[in-house]
C-alpha cells in the first residue's frame, strides 16, 4: 500500500480512478498503455515492466481487492502516487537481442495435472532425469509435488505436504518447493535434496537477523532418503540440513545442483551448490542484509551434504571453499556472492552458469568464479545502482575501484522482464549445437547465445518457434500473457524441453532449422 516494490504503491489509487477504470486495467494493463494513457505510459517507463493481465478474475473478485485498497487508503490516509508525465522514449542500456533466422519446432510431450483451480493451473519449475538413465523424468510443482513421467504417463512420486506441517506455497512467485536434485550416488544411497518454504513458527535458523525485521518465510534445504531406489513412489526419511530466515516471499532459495561434469575422486564431486537470492531485502529497505559474506542472502553456497563440520553439524564445508579461512562471522559455505536472485544453475564442461533475475533494467547470465562478487545491490548489469533508487542505473564512477564480476550475457528490460535459465545444447540437432538456450519467464521469448571456448561472444539472439508447420509463440500456445516458461534439458538423452505453468504443458524440442533473413 505505501511502499514501492516491483511496481508502484497501490494506496490512494481508488481515490484517483473509478472502479470501472481500475477493473479494466487489472484485466488488460497493456490496453491502457497502448491507448496512450499518460499515467500508465509513464509508470511503465519507470518500472520497465507491465503487470500481466488478470483477465481470469471475475469482476466481483476485483471489486473485493479494490474495496480492500480503498479501506486501507482511508484508514492510513494514503495519498495517491504522484506521477510525472514522461513522453520521452525509453533509453536502451544493453545491446538489443538480435533477430535470427533460427527456429525450433516443438511437439507436445506431456501435460502435468492441475494443482489449483485458479491460474496458474500448475507451478511446474524443475525437471530432472532419473540418475539411472532409464528414460523417466521427474518434474516439480512449487505447490509441493514431484511427479514421475515414464512413457509419457504421469504419476506422483513425492507429495511433500503431508510431511511438512508448516509448508507454504503462497503467495506465488518465490515460495513453495523451490528445487530438487538427485545425489550423484543416488543409485547407491537413495538421497534427494529439496528446498522449500515454511511459515516462520519460531524454528531456529542457521541464518537469522535482528528481530526488528520481519521474517516472512524460512527457506529450508533438506535431504530425503529413499528406502528403496527401485520404488515408483517415495518411501523413506527426511533430515534438515539448513534453514534461512527471509524478510519477504521473493528471491529465495530457487535452485540447487551438483556439478555433473565432476568425476568421482575430484574435489567438486558430490558438492552441493545452493543459490539463494537477497530475499527481497533490498526492495524491502534492508539492503544491509545482503551483499555481505556475513549473510547467506544473495549467495551461491557450496557444501558437502554428507559432511558434518558446519556450525550445525548437519553438513560439511569443503576445504577448498574460497572463504574457508576467513575471519569469524564470515559464512565459510559461500562460494560466490552479490546476487539479487540466482534463479537457475547450469554447468557446461565444468563451468557454472547462473541466471540473475534483475530489478528494473537488466537480466543477466553470469559465469560463476570461486570467491566472485557479482555486485548486487550496488551493481546491475555493467552499471552502478543505489539501494535508495533501484529503478535507475548510472555509469560506474572512474574512482570506484570495486572489483566485481561482469555479466557474461545481459539483455535490457525493453526485451524482457525476468530471465529463465537454460542449458548448453549438446544433442543431435546440428542447428542448436553449442548454443546456450534460455528465455524470458514473463514474455516467453526464447533466446540463445553461441558458446565458444573462451565464452567471448556476448551477443544474444532470439529463437523463434514453430508447431505443426506454423510459426507461433508461447503466449499463443499457453493461452496466457504471462507465460512462466522454464527451459529443461536431459543430459543423458540430450533432449530439450520447454515447460509453461499456466497450462501445465511440457513441450519437447523436436527439430531446429534456419530461414535466411533478407
Amino acid at each position: 500500500m505505501e511502499q514501492e516494490e516491483i511496481g508502484p504503491r497501490l494506496g490512494g489509487i481508488t481515490t484517483l480512478l473509478s472502479e470501472q477504470e481500475l477493473i479494466a486495467f487489472v484485466k488488460n494493463p497493456n490496453h491502457a498503455i497502448e491507448a496512450g494513457n499518460a499515467r500508465a505510459v509513464s509508470l511503465s517507463k519507470r518500472y520497465k515492466m507491465i503487470m500481466p493481465p488478470f483477465d481470469f478474475l471475475k469482476d466481483d473478485e476485483i471489486r473485493s481487492i479494490l474495496a480492500y485498497i480503498a479501506s486501507e487508503t482511508k484508514l492510513h490516509n494514503i495519498a495517491p502516487l504522484e506521477v510525472k508525465t514522461d513522453t520521452a522514449a525509453v533509453a536502451r542500456l544493453a545491446q538489443p537481442v538480435i533477430k535470427s533466422g533460427l527456429r525450433i519446432e516443438l511437439e507436445d510431450f506431456v501435460t502435468i495435472p492441475a494443482s489449483s483451480d485458479k491460474m496458474p493451473r500448475t507451478r511446474i519449475a524443475n525437471m530432472r532425469p532419473h540418475p539411472s538413465n532409464d528414460g523417466s523424468l521427474y518434474i516439480s510443482d512449487q505447490r509441493g509435488i514431484i511427479y514421475k513421467i515414464r512413457d509419457r504417463q504421469v504419476s506422483t512420486f513425492l507429495d511433500l505436504r503431508p510431511d511438512l506441517a508448516d509448508f507454504v506455497n503462497e503467495p506465488g512467485l518465490g515460495t513453495g518447493l523451490g528445487s530438487f536434485v538427485f545425489h550423484p550416488e543416488y543409485l547407491n544411497n537413495g538421497l534427494i535434496y529439496i528446498t522449500h518454504t515454511e511459515a516462520p513458527k519460531g524454528k531456529p535458523a542457521d541464518y537469522s537477523y535482528n528481530d526488528s525485521i520481519e521474517v516472512a518465510v524460512q527457506w529450508v534445504v533438506s535431504e530425503w532418503k529413499m528406502d528403496d531406489v527401485t520404488s515408483p513412489a517415495f518411501k523413506g526419511s527426511r533430515r534438515e540440513l539448513l534453514r534461512i530466515n527471509v524478510p519477504s516471499t521473493v528471491h529465495g532459495t530457487q535452485d540447487i545442483g551438483f556439478n555433473p561434469d565432476a568425476a568421482k575422486g575430484e574435489k567438486d564431486y558430490g558438492m552441493l551448490y545452493i543459490g539463494t537470492g537477497d530475499g527481497g531485502s533490498t526492495i524491502g529497505k534492508h539492503p544491509e542484509l545482503c551483499h555481505s559474506m556475513q549473510s547467506l542472502l544473495g549467495t551461491i553456497i557450496r557444501i558437502d551434504p554428507l559432511g558434518n563440520n558446519s556450525k550445525n553439524g548437519r553438513y560439511g564445508i569443503p576445504a577448498d571453499n574460497p572463504f574457508v579461512n576467513a575471519d569469524a562471522g564470515v559464512y565459510k559455505e559461500i562460494y560466490a556472492y552479490g546476487f539479487r536472485n540466482p534463479h537457475r544453475l547450469a554447468w557446461h564442461k565444468g563451468t557454472l552458469l547462473s541466471t540473475e533475475v534483475g530489478e528494473s533494467n537488466f537480466e543477466e547470465v553470469n559465469v560463476i568464479v570461486k570467491g566472485g562478487d557479482y555486485g548486487w545491490n550496488v551493481r546491475e548489469g555493467n552499471y552502478a545502482i543505489s539501494s535508495k533508487d533501484l529503478k535507475n542505473v548510472y555509469p560506474v564512477p572512474e574512482t570506484d575501484a570495486g572489483s566485481f564480476e561482469k555479466p557474461y550475457l545481459q539483455y535490457d528490460h525493453i526485451d524482457g522482464n525476468a530471465i529463465s535459465g537454460g542449458y548448453v545444447y549438446e544433442g543431435p540437432i546440428a542447428a542448436l549445437k553449442d548454443k546456450y538456450i534460455f528465455g524470458d519467464i514473463v514474455k516467453g521469448r526464447i533466446f540463445y547465445a553461441n558458446v565458444d571456448r573462451g565464452l567471448t561472444d556476448h551477443s544474444i539472439y532470439e529463437l523463434l518457434i514453430t508447431q505443426d508447420g506454423r510459426e507461433t509463440d508461447l503466449v499463443k500456445m499457453s493461452g496466457s500473457k504471462r507465460v512462466d516458461v522454464r527451459i529443461e534439458y536431459n543430459r543423458f538423452t540430450k533432449e530439450m524441453y520447454l515447460m509453461t505453468k499456466s497450462d501445465g504443458k511440457v513441450r519437447r524440442v523436436r527439430n531446429a532449422f534456419t530461414i535466411n533473413q533478407h
